[in-house]
């Protein structure tokens, strides 16, 4: 893995056939000093981007971006850090003449979002029939994958290989990803595993770490114990190998507090508007 900072504006959605990562926002969902945690991935001439919170389309625009841009898209889950700005999306598409953009999502999830999120400021448009999710998305269906840990769908995006998989994130009761709400997490090229939202949960690590060469683990983090994230003290007590491979996302504006014991503990903190290569 090799961390690029210098890149030309706008931000390129092409490259010479690296697989990258880049973080238009690193932060957690109050964050203040970072943008929400929202990943675009880029490979040769195919790009994919997982989740589009409120802040997102203020931060690819700071990128030299328009929100029509993204052709493509992946959401995690509902939480407005993850949605927030999909129907900013969705409106200039459909009204700035750029015509819908690719979106994977299963059955069941598309009438959550669409139901309990997007319907209210989007389908009272042009008709008094009103519009339907399939008006603003050209959809792709993953294909559940078998023989996994946990439930799981495979969807590609030309080079981008997406394995989608449930995590366990929320209500904070619940006592695996089984009883969870809808939220996934994904490996990608079978070469990176992207955690998305999750509570603590070393099982999931180990699992896909046993199925792929893993090659870096980018997980969410809080500085505080409770909730729906995991505390930075238990994700500590991993396994060497694997703090050694993990990069921690979705972090708070306490960050620096934390800087030397992440540091120490074989980790490092994702870093946003740079772009992680794998060769």
């Amino acid at each position: 893995m090799r961390i690029r900072t210098k890149w030309n504006q706008p931000l390129p959605l092409f490259n010479d056939g690296v697989l990258s990562l880049f973080f238009v926002g690193c932060g957690s969902a109050f964050a203040t000093s970072h943008y929400q945690n929202n990943l675009l991935i880029v490979h040769g001439d195919d790009h994919v981007m997982i989740d589009c919170g409120t802040r997102a389309p203020v931060a690819l625009r700071e990128l030299g971006l328009k929100p029509t841009d993204i052709r493509n898209w992946v959401i995690t889950h509902s939480h407005a850090d993850h949605i927030g700005g999909l129907e900013e999306v969705m409106l200039m598409n459909r009204y700035s003449g750029s015509g819908k953009a690719t979106i994977a999502i299963e059955p069941a999830y598309q009438r959550i979002l669409w139901n309990r999120s997007l319907r209210g400021g989007a389908e009272m448009n042009e008709t008094s029939e009103g519009l339907r999710f399939e008006d603003f998305w050209e959809i792709k269906r993953p294909r559940r994958a078998a023989g996994l840990p946990r439930n799981a769908a495979l969807v590609h995006f030309g080079r981008i290989e997406l394995l989608l998989f449930r995590t366990h994130h929320f209500p904070e009761h619940a006592q695996s990803w089984r009883d969870s709400f809808y939220s996934v997490g994904a490996v990608i090229n079978q070469r990176i595993l992207f955690t998305g939202d999750t509570q603590f949960d070393p099982h999931l690590l180990q699992a896909f770490q046993d199925l792929y060469d893993i090659e870096a683990i980018f997980h969410d983090v809080q500085f505080f114990r409770g909730g729906i994230h995991p505390y930075l003290d238990d994700l500590m007590q991993l396994p060497l190998p694997t703090r050694e491979k993990t990069v921690l996302m979705h972090y708070g504006d306490a960050w620096k507090q934390s800087q030397s014991r992440i540091r120490d503990a074989g980790m490092q903190l994702a870093r946003q508007h740079c772009f992680y290569d794998f060769p």
